[in-house]
């Protein structure tokens, strides 16, 4: 048992849900070793929760190789509805879009990496569009910096020690002094622009979205193709209105304890 988990801690339980997680565009169906190399188990430790998974119908075989079975959606589907993304998030992200066009997401850090729980776009014929449950390293994003921006100093010093930053493009920024700088200048102007970072032909533009008690839970943005808006378009004709959708988002969290509960950070 390690310093930060609890005595209660069921490993099975980890263990099982670190293989759901291992699967994603690029390992999409995987053999036992795969799973096992992934997850950081052993082979057999692997294989009894891919027998459990399966008898409970979250993970299906096809010779020797694994894959993730559709009732696995309803585990995000319960956080979905009870967050009630259609009711508040789907229709700031959808005036965002109407307004300015190109596509609006509003996303929570996991660790390292920001998580997509709301998206809304017309880009589909650019690029592959982001998708609720999407996961991208927070170093590389708008929503990223705009997040570790909302950190405390000590687990801001701690997320950027865990962190390892992966050049995405030749123009992400990897130098961990240079992303504590922007994430400084993030917490200063209160959002965050970034320019082919994720991939090229992405802009963005993100600020926070805080609980009632000032807490950044969350961060809203909106994105553009690269070559049609820079940055400085961006603030001058977004920022205002991704700073009012944001405060009527916060508002909501406000009047609603249990989208907070869901929101905030733990």
């Amino acid at each position: 048992m390690t310093a930060d988990r609890p005595a209660e801690f069921v490993e099975a339980l980890a263990t099982g849900l670190s293989v759901l997680e291992c699967f994603d565009p690029a390992h999409p169906d995987m053999t036992l070793s795969d799973i096992a190399r992934r997850t950081g188990v052993s082979p057999a430790t692997a294989r009894r929760s891919l027998i459990t998974l399966s008898a409970l119908g979250y993970v299906g075989q096809n010779g020797k190789r694994f894959h993730l079975r559709p009732k696995v959606m309803a585990l995000g589907s319960g956080f979905y509805f009870a967050a009630r993304i259609d009711e508040f998030m789907l229709p700031e992200l959808r005036q965002i879009v109407e307004t300015h066009g190109d596509a609006s997401s509003v996303a929570m850090l996991d660790g390292s990496d920001v998580i997509y729980i709301a998206h809304h776009s017309t880009q589909r014929a650019r690029r592959a569009s982001a998708v609720v449950g999407a996961r991208y390293p927070a170093h590389a994003t708008s929503l990223g910096r705009v997040l570790l921006a909302g950190l405390p100093d000590d687990a801001l010093e701690a997320a950027l020690d865990r962190m390892a930053p992966v050049a995405l493009t030749t123009r992400t920024v990897t130098d961990k002094a240079e992303l504590r700088r922007l994430i400084g200048d993030a917490r200063s102007t209160g959002y965050a622009a970034t320019v082919d970072q994720l991939d090229y032909g992405i802009t963005a533009l993100a600020v926070p979205i805080r609980a009632a008690d000032g807490q950044v839970v969350a961060a809203l943005n909106s994105s553009g193709y690269t070559g049609l808006v820079t940055p400085e378009k961006m603030v001058a004709e977004r920022l205002p209105d991704l700073r009012a959708a944001a405060s009527r988002l916060s508002a909501a969290t406000a009047r609603i304890p249990a989208l907070s509960a869901l929101l905030t950070r733990p």
